[in-house]
């Protein structure tokens, strides 16, 4: 059986499984320093597509896409944004909270519909792969 099929089976193999489904939630310990806000994220790449658009002769509106799209681009680095979380202030801890840059309460997530992913892959793989657990 494939390796990536295993992620959402619950037939028991002839084999032994390696793996537990036991799931720890990982505990974090923050360093005691707060990293400069400008280490958070790594911009450079939708810095330079920003310019590009910018340059180009493009109409305006479809400027203003482009550059909101370029931001997809951006690297998070959730190691240092935690460190930061930690020594922050607690209306910024709530609004890194809420854009889900670093995850305190997993009941809150999934009441703000950031799992709704996961269950609805699971979902049609299930269905793609004519499972018998149309749970979930």
């Amino acid at each position: 059986m494939n390796k990536q099929m295993l992620l959402f089976d619950n037939r028991e193999t002839k084999t032994e499984n390696k793996y537990t489904s036991k799931i720890k939630t990982p505990v974090y310990e923050p360093k005691h320093q707060k990293p400069h806000l400008l280490k958070l994220c790594d911009q450079s790449k939708t810095k330079a597509l920003i310019a590009e658009i910018d340059n180009s002769e493009l109409p305006e509106d479809e400027k203003e896409f482009l550059r909101a799209a370029a931001w997809r681009h951006a690297v998070f680095h959730y190691e240092r944004i935690a460190d930061y979380y930690a020594h922050s202030s607690l209306e910024m801890q709530r609004l890194i909270e809420r854009s889900a840059l670093v995850i305190i309460d997993f009941d809150d997530c999934i009441e703000r519909g950031y799992v709704k992913l996961c269950e609805s892959i699971k979902r049609e793989y299930l269905e793609e792969y004519d499972c018998d657990d149309h749970t979930s």
